[in-house]
């Protein structure tokens, strides 16, 4: 079985996927089509952030590997029992793709929560997205997506106050592998969602994921993982911060290049700040403020070269 390159632009999901739609009657307008997965991925990174915001709160309870530990597991029960996936008829290169995105979901996971355990939850996620954007630019194949990149970029440096000198070494270390983990967890959900059909190969690499990271969490939190309250408040992370967003963007990533979804990624900071805000009480600094307002730009004009792609193959086809 081959795959289509990371890079390549997964605009026509094959039958029976789920997220695949019908063609639009003659005549209809196409931006909703090309705003579509666009709006997937904002709906996951509003998810993720205010489930992130709620996982901090639970960390004195259960430490940051236990708050993983319960994050992908119960995710991964709960996805296993709704896609119940085929486990026969896949290839080797298959089962490699997912369990390489398994180890890299987990490798994403465990270093944000180390980074958030040492430095505050603004500039790790401000630190952690430049891999998507690293990623981005490396992955575009027109130039304008160097401008929303550098746009995103400055807004993302701004957000973290103009420098990190002040931060932990370490904090910051974890923050920058996983955004390295973040971009290996791009590139192989977009692979993932080609190989296996609808959400199953998302449900086999959580388990993944999951299987790995259960012994570092025993490790550390042992008996406090099976606490009612921490049971609870951790399968509402997973939820907000695993199940909903991961399947979001997996979906999305089947219609969208990776580039244009990379930049899209920046956004995290300015939602994370956000969530921070209403949920945390950490209010917004007028530079913060400012950064948010770079990252929406270039998010916007993202999606605009991505809206224009798709009209100006549609025009050529049709002439």
């Amino acid at each position: 079985m081959t795959t289509p390159s990371a890079a390549t632009p997964s605009t026509a999901p094959a039958t029976g996927q789920l997220g695949s739609h019908a063609p639009a009657p003659a005549g209809a307008p196409h931006r909703r089509g090309a705003l579509g997965p666009v709006g997937l991925v904002l709906a996951g990174g509003i998810s993720v952030q205010f489930g992130g915001a709620l996982a901090v709160t639970l960390m004195p309870r259960a430490g940051a590997l236990g708050v993983v530990t319960l994050r992908l597991l119960v995710a991964a029960l709960v996805l296993m029992v709704l896609c119940r996936p085929r486990l026969r008829g896949h290839s080797r290169a298959d089962w490699g793709t997912v369990v390489v995105f398994g180890v890299a979901m987990a490798a994403m996971n465990g270093l944000f929560y180390q980074s958030v355990a040492r430095i505050p939850l603004g500039p790790a996620v401000t630190l952690e997205v430049l891999g998507p954007l690293i990623l981005s630019v490396l992955a575009s194949r027109r130039a304008v997506n160097l401008v929303w990149a550098a746009l995103a970029l400055a807004g993302v440096f701004l957000l973290g106050g103009g420098g990190f000198s002040s931060l932990d070494p370490l904090g910051v270390v974890f923050a920058l592998g996983a955004g390295t983990m973040w971009a290996a967890y791009i590139v192989f959900s977009a692979r993932t969602g080609r190989r296996f059909p609808q959400a199953d190969g998302l449900a086999l690499a959580m388990a993944v994921a999951a299987v790995l990271f259960l012994p570092l969490g025993v490790i550390e939190s042992g008996a406090k993982l099976v606490d009612p309250t921490t049971l609870a408040l951790g399968a509402a992370v997973a939820l907000l911060s695993s199940v909903l967003p991961y399947t979001l963007e997996l979906l999305a990533l089947r219609r969208l290049p990776s580039s244009t979804f990379a930049i899209l990624m920046s956004l995290e900071p300015a939602l994370a700040a956000t969530a921070g805000f209403l949920i945390l009480d950490q209010a917004l600094a007028a530079t913060e403020a400012a950064a948010i307002a770079l990252v929406i730009a270039a998010s916007m004009g993202a999606v605009r070269t991505q809206v224009g792609r798709g009209r100006a193959k549609k025009a050529g086809a049709a002439s």
